[in-house]
C-alpha cells in the first residue's frame, strides 16, 4: 500500500478518534504526544494504551501503564511497534478504514435513531452483547461529551433493537465502532443504518474506524476502504 499524504492524516484522524473513544469509555487516562495511556486496567475489549503516532517510543508507552495485574494490551495504531522484548504477543491484526464523506449509503431497513437515557442504553448493550448489559458502557457516555458520542440503534416495527454501532466525533471525522446486528439480522443493516445517521448527526463529515476478517469485507461492501493495519498485543503475564 502506497502512504500518501491524506492517508497519513486519515491514519493519524482515526487512531486519535479511537484513542478518545478508549478514554471516554474508561474514563481515565492521558494522552501525550504519542499516545494515550491509562495507568490503570481498562475495561473489557479496551486496551491500557493507543499509539497515536508510527513513532510512539516503545519502552516509554509500556512503563505507563501496568504490566503486574493480568490483561494489560496495547493497540498499535501503525503496526510500527516491537513489544516482544517487553513480553507481549500479537492478539490480532486489523485494518484502519475510511469512507469519504457525502458517500452514499444503502437504506437500512430498520428504524433507525440514536439511544436517549440509561434505561435505552442498557437494552442497546444487551442487544451489542447477544444477551445482559453488564454496564461497560456507562450513562456517562451519553451526557458528558456535548454530543460527540452517540449510541446508534435499529429498531424493528415493536422497538426491538436488532442492529446497532457507536459513533464518536474528533475533528473532522467520525469514528464507527461496535457495529452488530442480532441473529437473523443482516450484518449490512449496522452499516447501513449507522452510516444514514451518522450523516444525518454530523453531515459533510468522513467515517473512519477499524475492522477484520468478515466484518472487514463487509464494511468494504459499504464504501470503505481499507488504508493502513493496527495490531492489538496483550501482554503474556
Amino acid at each position: 500500500m502506497i502512504i500518501t499524504p491524506n492517508t497519513g492524516q486519515l491514519l493519524l484522524a482515526a487512531a486519535h478518534n479511537n484513542a478518545a473513544w478508549c478514554a471516554a469509555v474508561s474514563r481515565d487516562g492521558r494522552f501525550t504526544a504519542g499516545a494515550w495511556i491509562s495507568p490503570r486496567r481498562t475495561p473489557p475489549y479496551y486496551p491500557d494504551a493507543v499509539t497515536l503516532t508510527g513513532g510512539t517510543d516503545a519502552a516509554a508507552l509500556v512503563a505507563g501503564i501496568d504490566t503486574v495485574s493480568p490483561g494489560a494490551s496495547v493497540k498499535d495504531s501503525f503496526a510500527a511497534l516491537d513489544l516482544t522484548p517487553a513480553g507481549f504477543e500479537v492478539l490480532f491484526g486489523a485494518q484502519w478504514i475510511h469512507r469519504p464523506a457525502g458517500a452514499p449509503a444503502a437504506a437500512p431497513a430498520l428504524e433507525w435513531a440514536p439511544v436517549a437515557g440509561p434505561a435505552e442504553l442498557e437494552a442497546w448493550e444487551a442487544a451489542w452483547n447477544g444477551g445482559d448489559s453488564t454496564g461497560l458502557f456507562h450513562p456517562g457516555l451519553l451526557t458528558d461529551h456535548d454530543g460527540d458520542i452517540a449510541f446508534l440503534a435499529g429498531r424493528d416495527a415493536q422497538g426491538r433493537i436488532l442492529a446497532g454501532a457507536t459513533a464518536n466525533r474528533t475533528g473532522e471525522v467520525v469514528g464507527v465502532s461496535n457495529a452488530f446486528s442480532v441473529d437473523g439480522t443482516p450484518d449490512e443493516e449496522a452499516w447501513a443504518g449507522a452510516l444514514t445517521l451518522v450523516d444525518s448527526l454530523w453531515p459533510g463529515l468522513a467515517v473512519v474506524g477499524y475492522e477484520s476478517g468478515d466484518d472487514l469485507d463487509t464494511a468494504l461492501g459499504q464504501g470503505f476502504a481499507a488504508i493502513g493495519p493496527l495490531r492489538v498485543w496483550v501482554h503474556g503475564g
